[in-house]
């Protein structure tokens, strides 16, 4: 499957289009307090590459009511991303959570997310502009090894090699294929917090073969 569009040269296909699901208000005001009340006392696992940046340890959904109520939340989300990923709504289960305290200053360095399919970012406060998640290409590609790049290039989905995600709001989610690299350039504005998760499906089918994931 693909996208098209029409140059005046003629048509032009988007191939195998990487899919980010963005999801506004998902979790209610009054949850977000909680979690942010609950657990920013709890981010106390320092971050490798920044020292304004902390983490609390990996929790799963019945670690606490809230995040009971995060993983019902977002199940339906999960699902209809699933379907782009596998071609078909299944189940899902969210296998960790964590909570991010980033304060003025603070970074989160390139990354992607092991031993998951999908991964989610949940907004718990307001991102300061500079601060926006940012989601990259894979270094080291299949892209040509040379460059085109001076202020007069244009910039489109073809050669970029960033994406600069919406400014969120508290309690806005983003869904992305955990094998996406993504970062958070250095904080300028004030703390912000947020809630990260990945996610597995309940099973997949290939030709009457299948896996299952428990735990």
């Amino acid at each position: 499957m693909s996208t098209s569009s029409t140059t005046p040269a003629g048509e032009v296909f988007s191939l195998f289009p990487t899919p980010l699901m963005r999801v506004t208000g998902v979790l209610p005001p009054a949850l977000v307090r909680g979690l942010v009340e609950h657990f920013s006392a709890q981010a106390r696992q320092d971050n490798n590459s920044s020292a304004r940046l902390v983490h609390t340890r990996m929790l799963k959904p019945d670690d606490s009511p809230l995040l009971v109520d995060v993983a019902a939340l977002v199940s339906a989300p999960l699902a209809e991303f699933g379907a782009l990923l596998f071609g078909e709504r299944m189940g899902w289960a969210v296998k960790e959570m964590w909570v991010n305290v980033m304060e003025t200053g603070g970074h989160q360095s390139m990354h992607n997310h092991a031993n998951s399919f999908a991964s989610g970012v949940i907004y718990l406060t307001g991102t300061d502009e500079s601060s926006r998640t940012v989601f990259m290409k894979s270094p080291g590609g299949t892209d040509f090894s040379f460059k085109n790049d001076h202020p007069d290039m244009v910039t489109g989905p073809f050669n970029a090699e960033k994406w600069i995600s919406p400014a969120p709001s508290a309690g806005d989610l983003v869904l992305f294929p955990s094998y996406l690299m993504h970062a958070v350039p250095p904080n300028q504005g004030a703390r912000r917090i947020s809630l990260a998760f990945n996610a597995i499906p309940m099973r997949l089918n290939s030709w009457g073969y299948t896996v299952g994931f428990s735990g």
